[in-house]
């Protein structure tokens, strides 16, 4: 695996994002996106960004026709005017919620055999959906004057064995942060040297980058208020407030106190969802936090995502803030 990541210096990296598919997406319909939802991401994310620096006019940096528009939106003239503004080191990684499941899910990209033309007319049409989608995220976030650059696993080279990550040019990642730029990867189909192929997880993307870029802390943006004991849509359904991670990986509910181990908590995922859910998500953020890294779930678009993206959440937390805390406890 080849990283050249000395150019970034330790912990320079402030926080890495994932927006859940089911956040930015209406998951039950075919390839739409939430558009409200991903607009009031764009602009949490700017103001986390620029941690109060911003400018008084955000200057847009999508200069391509919209759907419905028969002009392109283009600030060109205002730019010469324009300071330069200081954005904190993120990376951004997203489901894919409505987009891409499908595909996969009918073809069994997940499961691997490329010599079957399902397969492979499948993986197709996965990474048509799927990088369909980071378009609309990486433009969604520059009209929002985020410099953004979209970059696809597949084709930056990670590959998988038996679906955990095999290789990965990270220095790609690297220069394009050292650049100025705010990489926005995504969950996609790639290659496997044992299945063949398969689907590589944007939660699996993000402990992989958490473990080689060490951000300050990690934050994924879902459509709940953050992991429950059961699915928040049954009945007296408790939001675990926060998660201590052990030395081996386990892990334990600390509050709310309560009789409740890993092993009883329930998750539910969807029936073309091939990523494996809330479970994945809870797995992949416990590896991050034994790395001494904070992970907060929590609802996308709200006042408690923004705290969380603004890091407010590191020093204390306050008792009216709702979402989960994973962290590392000896």
């Amino acid at each position: 695996m080849e990283l050249n990541l000395s150019e970034i210096p330790t912990r320079s990296i402030r926080c890495i994002v994932k927006l859940g598919g089911a956040a930015i997406t209406r998951k039950n319909e075919l390839e739409e996106i939430h558009d409200e939802n991903l607009e009031a991401v764009a602009c949490q994310l700017r103001q986390a960004m620029t941690e109060g620096s911003a400018p008084s006019k955000v200057i847009g940096m999508d200069w391509s026709k919209r759907p419905g528009s028969s002009e392109i939106a283009c600030d060109v003239d205002d730019l010469g005017d324009q300071d330069s503004s200081e954005f904190s080191k993120f990376v951004v990684v997203h489901g894919a919620g409505s987009f891409g499941h499908f595909q996969a899910s009918r073809s069994g990209v997940h499961k691997g055999g490329l010599e079957k033309p399902i397969v492979k007319a499948g993986f197709v049409a996965t990474r048509i959906s799927v990088t369909n989608l980071n378009l609309e995220i990486v433009r969604a976030l520059a009209r929002e004057g985020i410099p953004t650059i979209g970059m696809s696993p597949f084709s930056c080279g990670w590959t998988t064995s038996k679906r955990d990550v095999a290789s990965a040019d990270l220095s790609t990642v690297a220069k394009t942060i050292v650049s100025g730029f705010v990489p926005v990867l995504h969950g996609d189909a790639v290659l496997d040297n044992i299945l063949g192929c398969t689907i590589l997880s944007g939660d699996v993307i993000i402990r992989h980058l958490a473990d080689h870029l060490k951000p300050e802390y990690v934050v994924f943006l879902t459509d709940v208020y953050g992991v429950f004991d059961r699915p928040p849509s049954e009945n007296d359904a408790v939001l675990l407030k926060e998660i201590a991670v052990g030395e081996d990986g386990s892990w334990k509910v600390v509050n709310p106190v309560m009789d409740l181990t890993n092993k009883k908590v329930q998750t539910s995922v969807a029936a073309h969802d091939t990523t494996g859910g809330m479970e994945t998500k809870i797995a992949e953020a416990a590896m991050i936090a034994k790395l001494g890294i904070d992970v907060y779930i929590v609802k996308a678009a709200t006042p408690h995502s923004q705290r969380a993206l603004n890091g407010e959440l590191r020093e204390s937390v306050p008792d009216d803030w709702l979402g989960t805390i994973i962290r590392f406890s000896k």
